[in-house]
């Protein structure tokens, strides 16, 4: 199987990455900076772990998602909901902080994105870091959604490309279960939604992956 991965440097990401080099050929990583606060370090980790890997990287500057709304992901005159704001056990909490956080048809700008290069590239499948545990208040994770551009894509691509997620049915705990299996460096990672010199440990997806660590019985990472 040929191969293009979305990479964020995240979790999931980072996961489907090493499991599309066991499955295959990944031909290129695609990283996008659309001006998310964690652009520098996504982009960092990203480099790094494409080279520790030996997988050619790419990075794409999409300035216009500036204005596209005001996601507090992108615009930091918004507050980020970040400690107490986040609580990741009650779902209509977790509604109201992804609507913060929401960026405007991002997933399927990047999918749409990353499947003109494997037309091009000759790439059967467009590989991107989906998980069962936020898809119920991200629709653009579902299983729904990837199956759904799939199908659109088999009109927009000579060769029909496909999306493939490895992790779209599984939750945070169980994507670090498959990822020590795969043998993943998760120091290298970094799945916060801020850029410091540590992961913030406050916001929404740092609190979700550190809960999934710690049922894997893995401490002392990067928070």
């Amino acid at each position: 199987m040929k191969s293009v991965v979305l990479l964020s440097g995240g979790m999931d990401s980072t996961v489907n990455l090493y499991e599309a080099q066991n499955r295959g050929e990944v031909l290129l990583a695609l990283t996008f900076d659309y001006g998310q606060r964690a652009a520098a370090k996504e982009i960092e980790i990203s480099q790094k772990m494409t080279a520790k890997l030996g997988i050619k990287h790419q990075v794409l500057a999409l300035p216009f998602f500036k204005d596209l709304g005001t996601s507090s992901l992108i615009d930091t005159g918004k507050a980020l909901p970040l400690k107490n704001d986040v609580s990741i056990d009650d779902h209509s909490a977790s509604m109201k902080t992804a609507k913060s956080v929401w960026v405007p048809n991002r997933n399927g700008i990047f999918l749409n994105i990353a499947a003109g290069f494997a037309e091009a590239l000759g790439a059967q499948v467009v590989i991107p870091g989906f998980n069962l545990e936020e898809a119920s208040t991200f629709p653009d994770n579902s299983l729904k959604f990837m199956n759904q551009v799939t199908d659109s894509f088999s009109y927009s691509t000579s060769n029909q490309v496909r999306v493939e997620c490895t992790t779209v049915s599984m939750n945070k705990t169980e994507i670090v279960a498959f990822g020590e299996k795969l043998g993943v460096a998760w120091s290298m990672i970094w799945p916060c939604y801020q850029a410091g010199a540590k992961w913030c440990g406050q916001c929404e997806s740092c609190q979700r992956a550190e809960r999934a660590f710690k049922a894997n019985g893995i401490s002392k990472l990067n928070f």
